[in-house]
């Protein structure tokens, strides 16, 4: 089933528009409901990676934000979900436990493949990526993260309530830029004055990194690596007494109710440009299909109008030079359709995973598969 992951189903799946660095589904099935995926690429190299797996009985959302590079990322998108797959096989069922060990599993590997590589790639001790988990498993629905990716719900509004649809996040920002984090850092380091720095007009780890949690970011987690005389020559060495970051994933589990609609998972590129009730109600308000790429476009609009830009002239800028007016950003929406279950019939399992890099699946030439 996990080797679906890795075949390039993007190419029928996956459909280009009108900006060359954007890709997008607009509406497949899963056991519940229905998604939509899309992905804007900023950077040279597309640092944000994500996937859903689909299957009879559960639905896997991963959204992989990575920084320093695109390696971390990449890493994760194909070992994360294996992880979990043979997690769960040995246990029995889905469970926060299993969510923890395959977090752990794919950060040991990730540290270990930097120590192999770091003789030939230095730079890569300074890799890392956020994580952001969803899964839907009968009326379970999980959120596990490390960094600042988001998963927001949206749900009826209540009796009382102003709003038709109210956002709720199920995520924990794990960013020093929220004073809570701040001093949870302080407070793992009170023999350390500069643990948390304001520099550059926010706040880091270090004066360096802005989250707290993540895979990889071996050089900020594992104090022999920075001792290392080829890291202390290529790389950019931090002295610690001990890891600054951590792996461990904040975790959220609850069943899913009667007012429960849809859940966005998106990458901070999202949030950086919307707020969780603006895009609470972009969904809410617009037909299903191609809900991801409107979220997308509208925080692009809004990328365009920070800078008095045109949404269209945003689309004219090349990889790299853009990501100087907004990050890669990558958003999956997930609807929950109560009492449906679209694949107990068709018994299909599927994993979808946009290009590693948008630009160049689309200067292969690959022709628009049809919609539908």
């Amino acid at each position: 089933m996990m080797r679906l992951c890795y075949r390039p189903l993007e190419r029928c799946f996956g459909r280009r528009s009108g900006d060359g660095l954007l890709w997008h589904t607009d509406l497949k099935p899963h056991a519940s409901g229905d998604f939509s995926m899309a992905v804007v690429q900023a950077n040279s190299s597309l640092e944000d990676q994500s996937q859903v797996l689909t299957s009879p009985s559960a639905t896997y959302v991963g959204v992989y934000d990575g920084h320093g590079g695109p390696e971390a990322a990449r890493f994760v998108n194909r070992h994360l979900f294996p992880y979990l797959n043979k997690f769960q096989k040995e246990q029995g069922c889905l469970s926060s436990e299993v969510i923890k060990r395959a977090f752990n599993a794919t950060e040991e590997d990730f540290i270990r493949l930097v120590k192999q590589s770091l003789p030939s790639m230095p730079k890569i001790a300074s890799v890392g990526s956020c994580c952001l988990f969803g899964a839907i498993s009968g009326s379970e629905l999980y959120v596990a993260n490390l960094g600042d990716s988001r998963a927001v719900l949206g749900r009826k509004g209540f009796d009382g309530e102003r709003s038709k649809v109210v956002a709720e996040r199920l995520s924990t920002d794990h960013n020093v830029s929220c004073e809570e984090v701040r001093k949870e850092v302080e407070s793992l380091h009170p023999d350390d004055p500069s643990i948390v720095v304001y520099c550059r007009g926010v706040w880091r780890v270090k004066g360096i990194i802005q989250v707290s949690r993540s895979i990889g970011d071996a050089y900020l987690k594992r104090p022999e690596l920075n001792r290392d005389p080829i890291f202390q020559k290529y790389g950019n060495p931090v002295p610690l007494k001990r890891a600054v970051m951590t792996a461990e994933p904040s975790i959220v589990t609850r069943k899913i109710r009667t007012h429960d609609l849809f859940v966005i998972f998106a990458s901070d590129g999202l949030w950086e440009q919307l707020s969780d009730e603006a895009a609470v109600e972009i969904v809410f308000k617009n037909p299903r299909a191609g809900i991801a790429k409107r979220l997308v476009g509208a925080a692009l609009k809004e990328a365009a109008k920070k800078r008095e830009m045109r949404y269209k002239d945003i689309k004219k800028i090349e990889k790299g030079i853009r990501r100087h007016f907004h990050d890669d950003i990558s958003v999956i929406v997930i609807y929950l359709d109560h009492q449906k279950n679209f694949f107990q019939s068709k018994g299909t399992v599927g994993c979808i995973s946009p290009p590693v890099d948008i630009s160049s699946y689309h200067s292969d030439g690959v022709a628009d598969e049809p919609s539908g």
